[in-house]
């Protein structure tokens, strides 16, 4: 027997700023809310196989780079016009101490959180 991921828990400071950034990203909706915790994932809903995401309200303020990130990849455009996309949604490039020469980008979230789009186009 094996596990899967299932939902990932992201503390941030503005859960409401977060759950509409990472909604309209991964074309996720509102699930749940609870405790100030907003709940998104896939309209399917919890269990599938996509993880939904709890955006978890933290008054501690995270230092450093996360020891864990999400990739993204586009799946109805090529990773030039996701990119676009992803800017005028509130990402902003990142830098990491990458080359240059990579075939992905980094990216923060409004909340300076790395994610990595990916240049491989994924069936929706």
């Amino acid at each position: 027997m094996s596990c899967r991921i299932s939902e990932l828990v992201l503390n941030c400071a503005d859960p409401e700023l977060l759950a509409k950034f990472w909604s309209d990203v991964l074309g996720y909706v509102e699930l749940d809310r609870e405790d100030g915790a907003i709940e998104i994932g896939p309209a399917a809903g919890f269990g599938g196989l996509q993880p939904t995401i709890i955006l978890s309200p933290s008054s501690n303020p995270r230092t450093g780079r996360l020891p864990l990130h999400i990739d993204v990849n586009p799946v109805d455009r090529d990773q030039a016009a996701e990119l676009e996309r992803l800017l005028a949604l509130g990402a902003r490039p990142a830098d990491v101490g990458q080359s240059g020469d990579e075939q992905w980008h980094v990216l923060e979230d409004p909340e300076g959180n790395e994610f990595c789009l990916l240049r491989r186009r994924l069936d929706p």
